[in-house]
């Protein structure tokens, strides 16, 4: 089954020598299980405000309403950070192909079981719980593509599978124009958010391809091995101690720790707000022509997360990690300022959430490329699922830090002051820039080992 490219004319080796069916496999399969966790968070995104307007009665005021979606921010954040760090300790023992059956059992199960919530407190609890997997997912799937794909093309195949997952929240943007989350009855009595709640769990299938023709990785295998047959503990799998022992992977931890609270905080503190943004500048409009406008623009953002994924995904590669996400925070920290204070109509949302989405997500390419480098085989996926799930604990209080600093400046008569506060917020990303002072340059360098 394993075939090799032919290499380039002239004797000058492809970036493709050495890849086989199998590598190609892992990487599409591994993508789809990203792709859809994507899908899964974006759903919830666009479907929190009209959930809670149902579940807390037709009553209740939009202050509360954006109160109790900012609460199950957190919540789906706090299960996200648990589930990274449990599942990649998970996969450091007991394998990479094993903890994405499990994460992706979780995140789709109780996907489909948000539909079904009656309250709120359900509401939060089974998004607490699909969290888990949501969070677990990306360092079990990093980590297998990491450990399985030859060096040369490592960088490009992570940046490929993190790049596709914007195609997961396109896809899930396009299918709320469908299937109207803000709808009371769409079919049959259950409203559009119970609906796409339900379609979201559909990706269930993808645990028949895991198993089937997925094989844990090589350097994973000889970790285990050298695990069992030495005495020497500095040699332990999957160890939070061995990780802040070593004084290397320590200082790789808290960089990977301040890159990804800078990237996590301006994403799900303030970017995917975009909905709210758009249903502020569409105040007065009709339902669904907010509904419409929300599904299309924050597909047209994940078209510019896309794209900027990518464009992360080459500079990284031929130019260099640190240089990357140099260029990329500084993007963040004026794209986000500039859209959240000049949106004001539904042919802006067109335009300038591509825009924002280009540069927010663009560093979500450079935790699935750098994290897997920072750290050895007996440890990587516990210090790929530490870095970029520990920081969601630190990440979660910023819905709550949005809507207390909007209600706080509603109190004192400031005018926009979900704008306002979504500007205060967007200073985060100066930490990334700070977190690059000590950040090594792993270009064109093997995985650790």
């Amino acid at each position: 089954m394993a075939t090799t490219t032919a290499p380039c004319p002239g004797g000058k080796k492809s970036v493709l020598d050495g890849v086989t069916v199998y590598h190609w496999l892992v990487l599409i399969i591994a993508s789809a299980c990203w792709l859809f966790d994507m899908m899964g968070q974006r759903v919830f995104v666009l479907a929190r405000e009209p959930a809670m307007r149902e579940l807390l009665g037709s009553g209740a005021p939009d202050v509360l309403i954006k109160s109790w979606g900012a609460k199950a921010t957190f919540i789906l954040m706090l299960g996200w950070a648990t589930g990274g760090i449990f599942f990649g300790m998970f996969s450091d023992r007991y394998g990479r192909v094993k903890a994405m059956v499990a994460t992706l059992l979780a995140y789709t199960i109780f996907s489909g079981l948000t539909g079904l919530a009656r309250t709120g407190n359900e509401f939060l609890i089974y998004r607490f719980i699909g969290g888990m997997g949501v969070g677990g997912m990306f360092g079990a799937a990093t980590t297998l593509v990491a450990e399985s794909m030859p060096t040369s093309v490592r960088p490009l195949a992570l940046g490929l599978m993190q790049t596709l997952s914007a195609l997961g929240n396109i896809m899930a943007s396009l299918t709320s124009v469908w299937i109207q989350p803000g709808r009371a009855d769409f079919f049959h009595g259950y409203a559009g958010w119970r609906l796409i709640f339900f379609v979201s769990a559909l990706p269930i299938v993808l645990v028949i391809p895991i198993l089937w023709c997925l094989r844990e990785p090589e350097p994973w295998k000889e970790a285990q091995r050298q695990a069992r047959e030495s005495r020497d503990k500095s040699l332990n799998v999957g160890s939070m101690a061995d990780l802040f022992k070593n004084p290397l992977w320590r200082k790789h931890a808290f960089v990977g720790i301040a890159l990804g609270l800078s990237g996590m905080a301006g994403l799900w503190g303030i970017g995917f707000y975009s909905p709210e943004l758009i249903s502020a500048a569409l105040k007065g409009e009709p339902q669904n022509v907010v509904d419409s406008v929300r599904g299309y623009g924050t597909a047209l953002q994940d078209v510019g997360a896309f794209f900027g994924m990518l464009t992360f995904t080459i500079v990284a590669t031929y130019v260099g990690r640190r240089l990357a996400f140099f260029g990329a925070f500084i993007l963040c920290l004026f794209t986000t300022i500039y859209v959240f204070n000049r949106l004001h109509s539904g042919s802006d949302a067109y335009w300038m959430l591509p825009m924002m989405g280009f540069a927010q997500l663009s560093v979500f390419s450079g935790y699935s490329i750098y994290f897997p480098e920072l750290f050895p085989t007996r440890l990587r996926g516990t210090g790929v699922g530490f870095c970029y799930n520990v920081v969601r604990y630190l990440a979660s209080v910023f819905p709550l830090l949005l809507g207390g600093l909007n209600s706080l400046l509603l109190e004192h008569g400031v005018n926009e002051p979900f704008r306002k506060s979504a500007t205060i917020l967007s200073l985060v990303f100066v930490l990334g820039l700070v977190a690059l002072i000590w950040a090594p340059e792993t270009k064109g360098k093997p995985l650790p080992e």
